[in-house]
């Protein structure tokens, strides 16, 4: 009887074998099963390439995975393949242990790092100066609200909240974000900026996600 790791290992494949892009998503927002099965991903010749979190209350994190052109890319996938043949059928998956999507002890690292790659690349979207706009903004409707209500002491107090709560929220993220960029740095990722002016980390030598081939440089 297939497991749920199994199943999922065979819609990896899937993608895989048929797209140049592989879209990984999580209902609940957690990093770390996509980590594992973007390192899976990263074992047939690809490369992580951005993550973000999407629909109703932000809950389902997306992550995109880029086929890489490159020679060395090619060579990784073809040994794995010739390694994991069973892979998607209910054999051995590259990196994890038997019938799970949990790494092996060989794994664990590289798949640490993706997470914090993944988990700095949300952070940074959820700070960027749109995103404090539109939170501030919440702030100062609920303020202006009350306040046209007639609930001057309720405007001040829930203004007063508001303002904290915010406030402190963008300072844990940051630190938050300061502690996973020590982390990829001291890994030997390179920090960048993208179009948009957010700082990312790639790999020495690797490129932007582009719209064409997003790691030939």
């Amino acid at each position: 009887m297939r497991t749920g790791a199994d199943r999922k290992a065979a819609e990896l494949l899937r993608q895989i074998a048929s797209e140049d892009v592989v879209v990984l998503r999580h209902e609940m927002s957690i990093a770390g099963k996509l980590a594992s099965q973007a390192y899976v991903v990263e074992q047939y010749g690809f490369e992580y390439g951005e993550a973000w979190r999407e629909g109703p209350n932000k809950q389902t994190l997306t992550v995109h995975m880029y086929r890489d052109p490159r020679p060395e890319a090619r060579r990784r996938e073809a040994a794995t393949i010739a390694a994991f043949p069973e892979a998607g059928n209910g054999g051995a998956v590259p990196g994890m242990q038997p019938g799970s999507l949990k790494p092996t002890a060989e794994a664990q690292e590289a798949v640490a790092r993706l997470k914090d790659r993944i988990g700095f690349d949300v952070m940074s979207k959820g700070a960027d100066k749109k995103q404090k706009a539109v939170a501030w903004g919440c702030c100062g409707v609920l303020v202006l609200t009350l306040l046209l209500a007639g609930m001057y002491v309720g405007a001040l107090a829930g203004g007063a909240v508001m303002a904290a709560f915010l406030a402190g929220a963008f300072k844990l993220s940051t630190v938050r974000r300061q502690r996973l960029a020590q982390r990829l740095q001291d890994a030997g990722f390179v920090p960048v900026q993208d179009e948009h002016g957010r700082q990312r980390f790639l790999r020495p030598g690797q490129q932007l996600p582009g719209h064409a081939n997003p790691f030939v440089g």
